[in-house]
């Protein structure tokens, strides 16, 4: 306890210095009354959201955790277009604060929040009231039970009224003028608005912005930081009881994957297609900010013409025509392609007879075929056999004569499970090693699309290849939707993981960069009842007979029975506001009332606080949703000191589907870091439904986020020492908790970076320990089992590596279990024990 106090005692003094430099003594009287000035940082800080200074007599102001913003606007997307000009503070006659404020100098949208503490805020709304757009000065005054809104744009007054600041009268000129209030601040101006509060607001303020900060810093652990934490600490003995009479039933589902089309992850990657941009349809659209060199012949050399003339679909407008020459695909990087093995070759094509070759980067060919078309569209076929392993191929097509070529596709015939059009088994193998208990698909923000016209719509990726519909893909390239819902389907049958699809809710990303400034404009309601019926039409596809109109396309793409479709999801990240709330409650009621056997899960935002978070599970409560998906990406520190974070959750409410997770970093430290706060979601498995770290799969070069589990090229898999440690949960699931009780060190920080987790696997008799040790000395166990007893020989993993370490592998042993139950854990290791039980 003395490490415990130590920090403890070191934190009060450095609030109690802080408290100084916020201009006050602690040992002083506080006043009753004091003056709290509202601003927003200047445009070189780039309006970073709201802060707060405080005064005695509206002389000498002192800044309250300046680096700290109380409240940020979620108007626009992430990242220097989020901004906040011109905020005005007020407070009701109820007592609650409001905050206006203008979201940039060109969307004319006045922005409002409220709050009861200035700290927690509810949700936010935007509405186009402004006129010129760029606010000068704002503010606000109360009169009738109406607000009174006043700003000057361009130098001209103007104003207008509410009750709710969801609905305001017109806008029109004004003979009012705003208040204005500069005071001087750290040595330079500032613009902003005046109230009076208690002090102990104040106070509360203060220990907030104190409090985030020393979290950041307590957070930012590292090995180097771990070696003067745990300076001159000797390896240390742990006693760890573990009561099989204390035992809970918690989720068989705890531990699955979450796939996403981000860095390539489906086309040129777990989409076995070797060709890219194989239907010509690429565009400069797909590319942030339209990018001139992503276009309808990417990937393609040689010389050809582009038609839509009598295309081959209305979904696949163009194609290519060749005359008296060659066009090349250079596929992802190069084609990679085996000695040896089968590639199946296809090809719409007409017109005259035709050459297709595998070549390599000298020119010398590897394989070939010649196929002679007809004069009207058709679908060609042909085997081409490498005689020479490469990984920068290209396939080319040439004709003598003139010849239209559409859908030109290169698939190796050894898919995952054999499947036409199916995955690249290396990739596929990798994930399904995982031993995954779900797949949620397709995403992430691809599934609910930047702009409402790029909300991904299933429809589109089902049926004939040359039918479906490809389009922008958020993440900045194209998706042809070639791996579509069918195929996720398939995928997820051949793991034996449950599939979780994610819809999106009627609205899209609130990153989008199209159609609006974030998700603050939903689908048209005179268009939500189809929408609404294509969610519908989802489950009847997945679990409709096959004499049902979408079952029966299921069937027809060869899978008469049904999937056995048991949860989707509805939204993802979402911003929470009436926009968002009025949709998602149309489509929840819908599927609840169709489909009660579904269980419904809904969205309470990006991160695991803020106002999205709290109005998210608030909406949660009101519609009884039966389970919600949290994300949280995070230093490695948060991991370790978070392992309480679901211990208080209510079990009488929704259950929690923690759908991202990763601690940044793709080092052993890291992989560490989860292994540790995996042992508190078994724990709390019985609140806590199902997991899944993301991004899953990256393609090297083609990265639009990191980490990501596994890395890859057109011929190697790399995975990640994070891989590994969900590879060791995946094959170690239980569904029934025993309670453990350890004994380790009078130090907490030590403490808290030993994590036990004893799980029981009704299916085979297992008792499974799991025992992370995430400090650089080693830990002796003593393991006692109480009412519970080892059969035969343990299973007994290690995983252990330098903490900086990128690579390294699990290695498997077996043990008595008796040797097993007091083996030294090194330092940072990972230990997964497994034996029978009587």
């Amino acid at each position: 306890m003395k490490q415990f106090s130590k920090i403890v005692l070191l934190f009060i003094v450095a609030m109690g210095l802080a408290l100084q430099s916020f201009g006050v003594n602690p040992k002083d009287k506080s006043p009753h009354k004091v003056y709290l000035f509202a601003y927003a940082t200047e445009k070189d800080k780039g309006h970073n959201g709201l802060h707060f200074a405080w005064s005695n007599d509206k002389v000498n102001w002192f800044a309250i955790g300046p680096e700290h913003a109380f409240l940020k606007c979620d108007y626009g997307r992430w990242g220097g277009e989020k901004r906040m000009l011109q905020p005005f503070l007020f407070k009701d006659d109820a007592g609650l604060y409001h905050c206006l404020w203008s979201v940039n100098e060109t969307d004319n949208v006045l922005a409002h929040a409220a709050s009861p503490d200035l700290v927690s805020w509810n949700r936010q709304t935007y509405v186009p009231v402004m006129k010129e757009g760029n606010v000068e000065k704002l503010s606000v005054s109360a009169k009738g039970g109406r607000y009174h809104i006043h700003w000057i744009s361009k130098d001209k007054p103007y104003g207008n009224s509410t009750i709710d600041f969801k609905n305001y009268s017109a806008t029109v000129s004004s003979a009012q003028a705003p208040l204005s209030t500069e005071i001087l601040l750290n040595g330079g101006k500032q613009a902003g608005s005046i109230t009076e509060v208690d002090y102990t607001l104040v106070e509360n303020l203060i220990k907030t912005a104190q409090a985030v900060k020393y979290k950041n810093t307590h957070n930012k652990t590292s090995p180097e930081s771990d070696a003067k934490l745990f300076a001159g600490l000797k390896p240390l003995q742990a006693k760890i009881t573990i009561d099989a009479k204390k035992s809970k039933k918690i989720s068989n589902l705890l531990t699955g994957v979450f796939f996403e089309d981000i860095n390539y992850a489906a086309d040129g990657g777990l989409y076995a297609e070797l060709v890219q941009n194989r239907d010509f349809e690429y565009n400069t659209g797909d590319k942030t900010g339209n990018d001139a060199t992503w276009n309808h012949t990417t990937a393609w050399t040689g010389v050809f013409t582009l038609d839509s003339l009598n295309s081959i679909h209305t979904n696949n407008k163009h194609y290519a025509v060749v005359k008296n020459g060659a066009i090349a695909n250079t596929g992802f990087d190069g084609i990679a392609v085996k000695a040896g093995e089968k590639y199946d070759f296809s090809v719409f094509a007409k017109g005259a007879k035709f050459t297709v070759k595998i070549k390599d980067a000298s020119g010398a060919v590897l394989a070939e075929a010649s196929i002679k078309p007809g004069t009207d569209w058709k679908k060609y076929a042909a085997v081409l056999k490498p005689n020479k392993t490469v990984v920068d191929a290209t396939l080319e097509i040439s004709t003598t004569g003139e010849t239209a070529v559409d859908m030109v596709s290169l698939f190796p015939q050894k898919t995952y499970k054999g499947h036409k059009n199916g995955l690249r088994a290396d990739l596929a193998e990798s994930v399904a090693n995982l031993r995954p208990r779900f797949m949620r698909f397709p995403g992430g923000c691809v599934a609910h699309g930047d702009g409402i016209e790029n909300i991904y719509r299933w429809k589109n990726t089902i049926g004939p290849l040359e039918s479906r519909k490809g389009m922008r893909n958020l993440w900045g390239y194209h998706q042809s939707m070639g791996l579509g819902y069918f195929e996720y389907f398939q995928y997820c049958e051949d793991m034996g993981a449950e599939p979780v699809p994610v819809l999106a809710a009627g609205v899209p990303c609130q990153n989008s960069g199209t159609g609006g400034a974030g998700q603050q404009f939903g689908i048209p309601m005179e268009h939500m009842d189809e929408y609404v019926q294509d969610v519908l039409d989802l489950i009847e596809y997945a679990n409709g007979s096959a004499t049902s109109a979408w079952g029966k396309k299921r069937a027809e793409a060869g899978h008469p029975k049904p999937f056995n479709l048991k949860y989707i999801g509805i939204g993802n990240e979402d911003l929470i506001t009436d926009v968002f709330e009025e949709r998602y409650t149309m489509i929840v009621n819908a599927v609840r009332k169709k489909y009660p056997d579904i269980t419904v899960i809904g969205t309470v935002g990006p991160f695991f606080e803020g106002a999205d978070y709290r109005e998210g599970w608030a909406i949660a409560d009101k519609l009884n949703i039966p389970m919600i998906d949290e994300h949280y990406y995070e230093q490695p520190g948060w991991f370790i000191n978070n392992q309480n974070f679901y211990d208080s959750y209510d079990r009488s409410k929704s259950k929690v589907y923690l759908g991202e997770y990763a601690s940044w970093g793709s080092t052993m430290y890291n992989a560490l870091a989860e292994a540790l706060y995996l042992t508190s979601l078994e724990r709390n498995g019985d609140v806590v439904s199902m997991a899944s770290y993301a991004p899953l799969l990256a393609r090297e070069k083609h990265t639009q986020w990191n980490p990501d589990l596994i890395y890859f090229n057109g011929s190697e898999v790399k995975p990640t020492v994070n891989y590994y440690v969900q590879q060791l949960y995946g094959s170690n699931p239980g569904d029934a908790y025993l309670q453990s009780f350890v004994t380790l060190s009078d130090n907490s920080e030590a403490n808290k970076r030993f994590g036990v987790s004893a799980v029981t696997d009704a299916a085979t008799g297992d008792l499974i320990i799991k025992l992370a040790n995430v400090l650089p000395v080693s830990i002796t166990p003593e393991l006692e089992l109480k009412d519970i007893a080892p059969v035969g020989a343990a299973t007994y993993t290690l995983f252990t590596e330098k903490p900086d370490s990128k690579t390294g592998k699990p290695n498997v042993t077996t043990l008595s279990a008796k040797e097993a139950l007091v083996k030294e854990l090194p330092p940072y290791s990972f230990t997964v024990i497994r034996f029978k039980t009587k």
